[in-house]
């Protein structure tokens, strides 16, 4: 798999509040990819958000169903999440 590859998984992967990808949300900060085995650094929402490990299942099943042989994924909130002007727009505010 390459970067693009997961990026087009990632788009899939909706946040199930917001129904919208994690990819567009801006979730994502970094993806490594080493062979088939990829590294993930990530934040929600909020330090709180009630689906955090649906999440992380959810992108970790979608990513291993494409081709990945192992997915680790570290949740981070620095920087905190700030929603894009895109973002912003799509939920109205």
């Amino acid at each position: 798999m390459n970067k693009e590859d997961v990026i087009e998984v990632l788009k899939q992967c909706n946040d199930p509040e917001l129904d919208m990808s994690v990819w567009f949300l801006g979730l994502i900060y970094n993806i490594d990819i080493d062979d088939d085995n990829i590294k993930i650094k990530m934040t929600f929402t909020t330090p709180f958000c009630p689906y955090g490990p649906h999440l992380i299942d959810m992108i970790k099943t979608k990513l291993k169903e494409a081709g990945a042989k192992d997915v680790q994924i570290e949740i981070v909130f620095e920087p905190k999440w700030e929603p894009s002007e895109d973002v912003k727009m799509a939920l109205g505010l």
